[in-house]
């Protein structure tokens, strides 16, 4: 495995993991944050703006971690790695979204 295959998992995590927030509210028709409202990533985009917006991250997560070499779940390198990149995001997540909604 070469080097940037590690960091394509690890990246794939992390975009995975960012399309739950987006795709799970915009599915329900709640307005979300979202890089593309005003302000960025501050303000409301509508429920369509986050369900394309979930889609393209886990297009992106796909293609990272099924496309980028050959990611096998048997592996614990490659499990680890991948699920440093979802903890991250998600505790990143997790602090960005609770300014909002009530968390941190």
């Amino acid at each position: 495995m070469r080097w940037f295959h590690y960091l394509a998992y690890f990246f794939g995590g992390a975009f995975l993991v960012n399309a739950i927030p987006h795709f799970g509210n915009g599915v329900s028709g709640h307005s979300f944050q979202s890089p593309f409202a005003s302000p960025p990533g501050e303000g409301l985009s509508s429920p369509t703006v986050n369900v394309l917006w979930g889609l393209l991250n886990l297009a992106i997560g796909y293609l990272l971690v099924c496309r980028v070499g050959r990611f096998d779940l048997r592996k614990t390198r490659h499990v680890l790695i991948f699920g440093a990149g979802v903890a991250i995001m998600a505790i990143l997540l997790a602090h960005a979204f609770g300014r909002f909604h009530g968390g941190m």
